[in-house]
């Protein structure tokens, strides 16, 4: 299933993702006893994190942090103390914020000087994580780029076509380096994905994927038995057509 939620503005759309990370938070740790997330890079979720540890927001007291897993759909091959660092990001916004015990973070090692190694590394991890069986992930969080890219899987990269790993580690010509990334089948296992994505430079990429499948990186991520939730601002949104069920809730309103 598909749903598009749709804010008034950046502050609405993070508030309508932060209610769907708690959502998807409570009911899989009443069913499983833990919620096992991905988080995602970049900006936009900055003020998702903030607003989800905020001592007095609306989440304070309402997540039980001690039953979180923490996963990274991404990283740049720097140290985890690096201004580029996805991990250092999520550490400073959230991590050092809220109560999660350090074991059940798993951060990907860019600092290692094999990213290939880096990436299999992190696949025997989730093999761990998981007992063995295929990793299905209660939530994955992505947001996208203009380009249309999601986590590190970017138009034209060898990844898009990987059929078996679940973590690997292309080159990005255009930036001329190797990142760690998520697969496609990785991404296509969870039981719910949901992308949040602000601004007008979105409105393409947003409007590609709630309009079916293509070539964009973003237009193939929607999990094979699971939910895909797209979280837009007005901006983003103002290309879409009402292609999917939309939904309004607090903070938000239905601008399509």
């Amino acid at each position: 299933m598909t749903r598009l939620l749709v804010g008034a503005d950046p502050a609405g759309a993070v508030r309508l993702a932060a209610a769907e990370v708690a959502r998807r938070a409570h009911g899989a740790i009443a069913a499983r006893g833990r919620f096992v997330v991905a988080l995602s890079g970049g900006a936009t979720p900055r003020a998702l994190h903030a607003l989800l540890a905020s001592p007095g927001g609306p989440f304070a007291g309402g997540l039980d942090w001690s039953r979180f897993h923490v996963l990274f759909g991404d990283e740049r091959c720097v140290p985890p103390d690096h201004p580029d660092s996805n991990y250092r990001m999520a550490r400073v916004t959230l991590l050092d914020r809220v109560p999660i015990p350090a074991g059940q973070v798993h951060r990907l090692r860019g600092e290692d000087p094999d990213p290939v190694r880096a990436a299999a590394s992190y696949a025997g991890e989730l093999r761990a994580l998981f007992a063995g069986g295929p990793p299905r992930l209660d939530l994955v969080l992505l947001g996208t780029g203009a380009d249309g890219h999601v986590a590190s899987l970017f138009p034209g990269s060898s990844a898009l076509d990987e059929g078996a790993r679940w973590v690997t580690a292309p080159w990005v010509e255009r930036l001329r380096a190797r990142r760690l990334t998520f697969t496609f089948p990785l991404l296509r296992a969870a039981s719910a994905v949901l992308l949040l994505a602000t601004g007008r430079d979105k409105a393409g990429p947003a409007a590609a994927l709630l309009g079916g499948p293509g070539p964009l990186p973003v237009q193939r991520i929607r999990p094979a038995s699971g939910d895909l939730t797209v979280v837009l601002d007005a901006a983003a949104a103002r290309g879409v057509r009402a292609t999917a069920p939309v939904e309004a809730g607090p903070g938000g309103r239905i601008v399509v």
